[in-house]
């Protein structure tokens, strides 16, 4: 599904979100405060675009995705970026490879959501962070109901008009419906072995960031 909407992935997205995708982008590498010289995993990394932040800010970023026509579309674009092939639930790397890993709006096409986040602890060095980027569910009540109308009833139109797969964006709509709210997900976070576990709404609650820490060789 994903290798048929590569093409147009980004534009696709800029336009059903109303432009927020950069906004949303721009906040997870403010939360994940990437240095100079960290190797840091950006996972669901589609053509690399959400990778940019951090190779700008000096960091070695490896994206990786479970489609390669995303990958193909990303490597045509980036080609100085080392795009990778994975599966989340069995990640190519080894322990304690990353000072960071990251993934945005793709943990929820994961079919094992648990089996990613106990991956992601494995590959991240002690003190390690995570920062998970997915859509979430408005807190205000009315406006829940609004955006549920939007996902369900506009945005499959507005994708037939810019997607070179319309059909996808229904059932990405019905994944975004689906998912854990906020304090859910932060519970399998929990769950998985993460410490350290907070978030925040951006945009009121359409996006939640979920950080983390693995615990260090200490406890801490």
């Amino acid at each position: 599904m994903f290798d048929d909407v590569a093409a147009k992935y980004d534009l696709t997205n800029d336009v059903l979100s109303l432009g927020q995708t950069r906004l949303w982008r721009r906040a997870v590498a403010q939360a994940l405060e990437v240095a100079p010289g960290e190797r840091v995993l950006d996972l669901g990394a589609g053509t690399a675009t959400s990778s940019l932040p951090f190779a700008a800010a000096g960091a070695a970023v490896v994206p990786c995705d479970f489609s390669l026509g995303m990958l193909r579309e990303g490597k045509k674009r980036h080609p100085e970026l080392p795009l990778t092939a994975g599966d989340a639930t069995r990640l190519p790397f080894a322990d304690g490879a990353f000072d960071a890993v990251t993934i945005s709006f793709a943990l929820r096409n994961v079919h094992d959501t648990d089996a990613a986040l106990r991956e992601m602890l494995r590959v991240v060095r002690p003190g390690g962070r995570l920062v998970i980027c997915e859509f979430s569910h408005p807190t205000f009540a009315p406006f829940r109901t609004v955006y549920t109308e939007y996902l369900m009833r506009a945005l499959p139109p507005v994708a037939k008009s810019v997607s070179s797969n319309p059909d996808a964006y229904v059932y990405l709509a019905e994944s975004i419906r689906e998912w854990p709210d906020q304090r859910a997900l932060a519970g399998r976070l929990r769950g998985a072995g993460w410490s350290s576990v907070a978030w925040r709404n951006l945009t009121g609650g359409i996006v939640a960031l979920h950080r983390a820490k693995k615990a260090a060789a200490d406890g801490s």
